[in-house]
């Protein structure tokens, strides 16, 4: 069976970091994250900057994983190899029927929103345009990894400079920087405070959620030993740098008390600085991070689906690498397909509510097999080794546990429901498990002159 090329350079992989995190999220939510700290700028900015290092400290776990088996399929292939086929097909099958097709959808979706923003649009057009943007990506993703990386590359530099601009503008014209130092220390600390802290860290892991996908190309990567760990160090802290900057400009250019009510806090923040018009300069902005993160998503994800089926677990055909793009073509396109079903029948929106919090379940699972790795694998060569082992990759995994007890916590009803379409994979793990040995006991009584 023919394996994926080694396309995707450190340049490449540093994009795919940078553009598969950066979406609508901080465009928007830096409002809602400083409403949750009580209008406290230093808290808000500490609870970006804590977000950001959690994240990295799993980056750096990752990026130990990825270069020690660097497979297609990335987090998969870590968790199959760490807990069992089980658990790793668990969370490929939640991957392809719910959060990274929702996440695909979603974005798809914002992108059409912004885009009526810029012309007015009737449901039938929105509806359209939304389709035609995934099935662009589609396309894109299927005619070859080279090109989809090129386009990731162009749109993610577009919108890292667009932010950068953006930043620097509404802080040149921005006349609040008395009230933002008026509001940079709380009055008085209590729970109530502390309570919010904690929930305003859950929208900020939302915000930095994508950083993760760029082991799913592992197996795509030149030199993944080497380039893998730096690109995830280095990607993550270009993305702590740059969200910071975003959240003081927007505090400069509204002050903090209406920052904390904005709900499309850029699209506020340039309209009260620059105008009006200026601020349709923020829609155009979103609908290219947006196709960005998306096209990142198309770029990756398609190689779970693609690791999974190579180990019998999912549709052959997935498995399948078109002979003249080098891609798996059919994975790509299935994505696609379930994406644009998700988007134009809005369930993308209850689905990925219910699943989002389990991906962070897996995401610490991944990370935890590199005790397994360690220990199953002690004389594997190991060009970068995670530093402040084993204390990193702990850390990360008790803010990832932390993050899913407080959204059980807190939805526990929603969280059932999330639960429930995870386990819909039991069953469906079963057959394709008995499927697939029945293939090996069949191969396995074939007489040795046909083998």
């Amino acid at each position: 069976m023919t394996k994926l090329a080694r396309t995707l350079g450190f340049r490449d992989l540093l994009f795919i970091v940078i553009g598969s995190v950066i979406g609508s999220g901080i465009f928007r939510s830096p409002g809602t994250v400083l409403s949750q700290v009580e209008g406290v700028v230093a808290m808000a900015l500490i609870v970006w900057l804590v977000g950001g290092v959690v994240s990295l400290l799993g980056a750096l776990t990752y990026g130990e994983l990825s270069a020690t088996n660097p497979a297609a399929g990335g987090l998969y292939i870590f968790i199959r190899d760490g807990f069992g086929r089980f658990p790793a097909f668990l969370f490929g099958w939640t991957f392809f029927t719910v959060i990274t097709s929702g996440s695909v959808a979603a974005l798809a979706v914002v992108f059409t929103e912004y885009c009526g923003q810029l012309v007015p649009l009737t449901k039938w057009m929105a509806n359209t345009i939304t389709v035609a943007s995934i099935a662009v990506m589609t396309f894109v993703n299927v005619i070859g990894t080279r090109r989809s990386a090129n386009l990731n590359n162009l749109t993610t530099i577009i919108k890292v400079l667009a932010l950068l601009a953006m930043s620097a503008a509404l802080m040149w014209f921005g006349r609040n920087y008395d009230a933002t130092s008026a509001a940079m220390m709380p009055k008085h600390l209590d729970g109530h405070l502390a309570s919010g802290f904690g929930l305003a860290m859950i929208a900020v892991l939302w915000a930095y959620e994508g950083w993760q996908y760029a082991t799913f190309s592992a197996g795509e990567a030149i030199s993944p030993q080497r380039n893998f760990p730096r690109a995830f160090l280095l990607g993550m802290l270009i993305l702590i740098g740059i969200y910071l900057l975003a959240n003081i400009a927007y505090f400069v250019a509204l002050g903090p008390a209406a920052a904390a009510k904005a709900d499309s806090i850029a699209a506020t923040a340039v309209g009260t600085i620059l105008g009006a018009k200026t601020a349709k300069l923020v829609a155009l902005a979103v609908m290219v991070s947006t196709f960005s993160a998306a096209n990142s998503t198309f770029l990756t994800a398609p190689r779970i689906y693609y690791a999974m089926a190579y180990d019998g677990l999912f549709f052959q055909k997935f498995a399948e690498v078109h002979k003249r793009f080098g891609t798996p073509a059919v994975a790509v396109i299935a994505s696609g397909v379930w994406a644009a079903i998700l988007a134009v029948s809005g369930t993308f929106e209850q689905l990925t509510t219910y699943v989002v919090f389990i991906g962070w379940a897996f995401y610490a699972l991944a990370a935890a097999s590199i005790f397994a790795y360690r220990k199953h694998y002690p004389a594997a060569t190991r060009s970068y080794s995670v530093p402040g082992y084993p204390l990193t990759p702990i850390l990360f995994l008790l803010a990832a546990a932390a993050l899913v007890i407080n959204t059980v916590a807190t939805q526990f009803m929603q969280s059932l429901i999330g639960l429930g379409i995870v386990a819909l994979g039991v069953p469906v793990y079963f057959i394709w498990r008995a499927r697939l040995q029945k293939a090996e006991a069949k191969m396995a009584n074939k007489p040795a002159s046909t083998l």
